[in-house]
């Protein structure tokens, strides 16, 4: 039996209660947890905004060490470090077949499986794949990527979402190019991530936006040079220190109508504004066609940073072993799991950067 938070239903707090896990099969790998981070995804599903098959063992940024490996099992062995990977590309679907993996059509195909029981006897299945809140999770083998040298093994827990997502958001889906103006709105671990993302491919003017003007010592230490609070002229704001033209590339991390109209419009002519934030329904974002042709923006979508893990693991670490990502700097707050419903249900307050559950 091991420990792990469980989502019983829509809007339920999470439940920390005692599991069993089954031994992994052939193709699969059992994992002791080392920490696992708090994302606003997690609240989205515990909302209702993402829906997935109820109850489930939630968690999908997180970093552990193999306990045991299933039949089949070779690219990794007991006692190795990994970084569990939530969204695993099945390599054979349309988005897969032109390498736009971060779009793979089956990966949340597990999602739907068993996982474990209860010690009562109730089925839970894994949230997002992996149920990086426990103790410990046993995963397909490919939702496993090992770790690579000299990266400290908690703050790994925060490569499997808030730092392939903000990197790829600046690198692969808005393509920031050296010189260019960037603001990033929401200082939360993705935001964080996102501004050193910038800062990396030598972003001149670098806007960090929040609601929380007790965010900007974080802010300006990712990378940012400049801090706006939040407000309803934060776009004229931006534009004033811009020249007057707007930002080249502005990135969301919030996921609300207002917040994705204000990056829009905090972006210059001819610019791109990626949306990396995940958003309900309700929040409807309106433009007229005028503006569309007036102002020639990109606005795009952005899944899982655009990224391939697989491929982008070794590169952030390469950026993290030479100092020039700070993988801690993303963390304020270490809870326990015994802390993590409060934390969860904390987040909409924007306190700090990334809440890390350490095991």
């Amino acid at each position: 039996m091991v420990r792990a938070a469980v989502l019983t239903a829509v809007g339920a707090p999470l439940e920390i209660i005692g599991i069993e896990l089954p031994a992994p099969g052939p193709g699969r790998v059992r994992i002791r947890l080392a920490a696992a981070g708090v994302c606003h995804s997690d609240l989205s599903l515990s909302d209702g905004t993402m829906r997935i098959p109820l109850p489930a063992v939630l968690g999908h940024e997180g970093a552990g060490t193999v306990i045991s490996v299933g039949e089949g099992v070779t690219h990794v062995a007991p006692g190795d470090a990994v970084v569990l990977n939530w969204a695993p590309a099945c390599g054979t679907c349309p988005a897969c077949a032109i390498g736009e993996v971060w779009l793979c059509a089956d990966a949340l195909a597990g999602a739907s499986g068993l996982h474990a029981r209860t010690t009562d006897g109730r089925d839970l299945h894994p949230g997002l794949n992996v149920s990086a809140f426990a103790e410990e999770t046993v995963v397909a083998a490919n939702c496993v990527l090992p770790l690579p040298d000299g990266i400290p093994l908690t703050d790994a827990a925060l490569l499997g979402c808030a730092v392939l997502t903000g990197y790829g958001a600046v690198h692969h889906s808005a393509r920031v190019r050296a010189g260019e103006s960037v603001a990033v709105v929401g200082v939360g671990g993705v935001g964080l991530a996102a501004l050193q993302a910038a800062r990396i491919a030598g972003a001149s003017t670098i806007v960090a936006v929040d609601v929380s003007p007790d965010k900007e010592e974080l802010a300006r230490a990712a990378g940012a040079t400049e801090y706006v609070v939040a407000s309803a002229t934060t776009a004229k704001d931006i534009r004033r220190l811009t020249g007057g033209q707007g930002v080249d590339v502005a990135v969301e991390c919030v996921g609300r109508a207002v917040t994705i109209r204000t990056a829009w419009d905090s972006t210059r002519r001819g610019g791109r504004t990626t949306v990396v934030g995940i958003g309900g329904k309700d929040q409807q974002v309106t433009f007229h066609a005028l503006e569309l042709f007036h102002w020639g923006r990109t606005l795009s979508g952005c899944v899982y940073g655009n990224s391939d893990p697989a491929k982008d693991l070794p590169v952030l670490a390469g950026h993290i072993r030479a100092g020039r990502f700070d993988l801690g700097a993303l963390v304020t707050r270490r809870v326990t799991l015994d802390d993590l419903p409060t934390t969860l249900t904390a987040l909409p307050e924007s306190r700090g950067g990334r809440a890390l559950v350490v095991f």
